[in-house]
């Protein structure tokens, strides 16, 4: 839709990019895509550990992403200080510690974590 052209996942640069051989890498992606795929059709639970970003959560058709405090504060560029600031967001749900245990963050405290 749009035009827009869809283009195939360059194997080779992901490698170069992780330090891994083309095979492992494009054997990494295709695992990681198909369990997610298994996941999703069963239902499952899954998270999404984005690293210095925060935590995409996946439960049926529930999608949710929390953000790391830091990852916010990089993005807008000024330390959040303001307590009131701060509880805004955690009530709003978009703020997660990085100490916090992933399976804590969904309905049923069972998710399956990527990457692993």
């Amino acid at each position: 839709p749009g035009g827009k052209k869809l283009e195939p996942l360059k194997y080779a640069e992901v490698a170069v990019e992780a330090s891994v051989s083309r095979r492992k890498a494009e054997c990494c992606i295709l695992g990681t895509t198909s369990l997610l795929y298994h996941c999703l059709e069963k239902g499952v639970s899954v998270a999404f550990v984005l690293r210095d970003v925060g935590v995409l959560l996946i439960e049926g058709s529930r999608v949710q992403m929390r953000f790391y405090l830091d990852f916010l504060e990089k993005v807008t560029g000024e330390r959040i200080w303001d307590r009131a600031t701060l509880k805004a967001l955690q009530q709003l749900d978009m703020v997660v510690s990085q100490a916090v245990p992933i399976a804590s963050l969904s309905f049923t405290g069972r998710v399956i974590i990527f990457p692993k």
